[in-house]
């Protein structure tokens, strides 16, 4: 029997929280018949409009029946208001009889209403992830992930990140060759790890306090060095348990991922460019040792430095073949021309 996946809409909601999952399971059916059904649901019902306007027609919430998978989608901004406590109880019945609940970019404010996420690991989108956090503190907010799977709540970061999520449930639900053929089909990653970061730089956060960016600056400058919470707190002049309060409310993660984020990050490109040994870039940015930041890059990108490494090598081996096969095509045009000419002398 196909699984039934309900994707949840309001008012002002993101089209594309919508259809790239939706797409995503709709493909699978394609190699998998039995796979899925869907219905779009609001909590009453009828025509429901997007942020851009357009509108799409919906079931009631209370008509939707043989649920196996809940999808909560996203706004352009955070959700807040009075409307969401209705929908926020009406989740909640739904989680009831749903294998699963899930929600997509800021969706997890509506989710995080419901209750659904208090005590449990949850993502959302990079800008909104301090947010979550700061409304929501009985939940941990990850502000790195592209998507987190918490028992049978799962949540994921912005926009095409719903699509990452999808792939993983219906690998999850069917089978990997299932998974990579629908990634094959949407021309995206099979599958992008959901440790992977959202955003480029953590200094591209604006924690909001000049305490806190002043930490952060410090900690960018001072990788090498000891960045414990004790070093950090001192930085920001404050008690340690107060710093790691104000810290995680304003980044959207303990300093100790930070710190980790910003060692990655920084030592990613030498990783990548293959001069120099692992044992001397751990050193380099504060990881200690190699097998540890093994471990850092495993838990927070899902890949080992190797495999970046052998990953970029492959990747410039391709760009010099592409180059060469360029001069050379370029060459023979060139010749052909100048073929060509001569030709043109002989016959005249």
């Amino acid at each position: 029997m196909p699984r039934h996946v309900c994707f949840l809409v309001y008012s002002g909601f993101v089209l594309l929280d919508l259809s790239g999952p939706l797409e995503a399971f709709s493909n699978a059916n394609r190699a998998h018949p039995s796979g899925y059904r869907f219905t779009v649901a609001s909590l009453d019902g009828g025509l429901i409009s997007t942020s851009d306007g357009l509108q799409v027609a919906t079931d009631a919430l209370q008509d939707v029946d043989s649920l196996d998978t809940l999808i909560i989608v996203g706004a352009p901004a955070a959700p807040v208001g009075d409307w969401m406590m209705p929908l926020a109880a009406a989740i909640r019945q739904m989680s009831l009889r749903s294998r699963r609940t899930a929600s997509v970019c800021t969706g997890a404010f509506v989710l995080a209403e419901s209750g659904l996420l208090d005590g449990r690991v949850a993502t959302t989108h990079w800008n909104y992830a301090p947010q979550l956090q700061t409304r929501y503190p009985s939940l941990r907010v990850d502000g790195d992930r592209i998507w987190t799977e918490d028992g049978n709540v799962w949540t994921s970061a912005g926009m095409s990140a719903g699509i990452d999520m999808a792939l993983a449930m219906i690998e999850q639900d069917l089978d990997k060759e299932v998974a990579r053929y629908v990634a094959r089909m949407l021309v995206v990653y099979y599958r992008r790890p959901g440790g992977q970061y959202q955003f480029s730089s953590l200094l591209d956060f604006d924690p909001g306090s000049d305490r806190i960016r002043a930490v952060l600056s410090y900690a960018r400058d001072h990788l090498r060095d000891d960045l414990s919470v004790e070093r950090l707190a001192d930085v920001a002049h404050m008690s340690v348990r107060q710093f790691g309060r104000v810290f995680a409310a304003a980044v959207g993660m303990t300093p100790a991922k930070a710190v980790e984020r910003l060692r990655i990050e920084a030592s990613r490109p030498l990783v990548e460019d293959g001069h120099q040994t692992f044992e001397e870039i751990a050193r380099a940015f504060g990881f200690g040792d190699a097998d540890h930041m093994l471990r850092c890059f495993v838990r927070v990108i899902g890949r080992t430095p190797q495999e970046l490494r052998r990953s970029a090598r492959q990747a410039r081996g391709k760009v010099r073949s592409g180059e060469q096969e360029g001069n050379q095509f370029a060459l023979a045009k060139a010749r052909g021309v100048d073929d060509a000419a001569a030709g043109e002398e002989e016959n005249g």
